[in-house]
């Protein structure tokens, strides 16, 4: 899944309707803030959802990160 090619310019808009006192522009500064969102959505996604996710999990009741015991105590 990714975005349009046209997605910064959009969100610029969008930005600037609400905050409009702020100029922020999508290169560089939106442009890099979604790379760096990216990478940490990256990263809780193969956290949470990988073959390998060494014990966590996400709890959906308390809509949290949760990791299952080990060794018979919780960390």
């Amino acid at each position: 899944m990714g975005f349009k090619a046209s997605y910064l310019n959009e969100l610029e808009r969008m930005l600037e309707k609400v905050l409009y006192h702020a100029m922020l522009k999508a290169k560089p500064k939106l442009e890099s803030r979604i790379r760096t969102l990216k990478r940490y959505w990256t990263i809780v996604y193969d956290m949470l959802s990988g073959k390998d996710n060494s014990g966590f999990g996400w709890n959906e009741h308390r809509q949290m990160v949760v990791l299952k015991m080990l060794c018979g105590t919780h960390i």
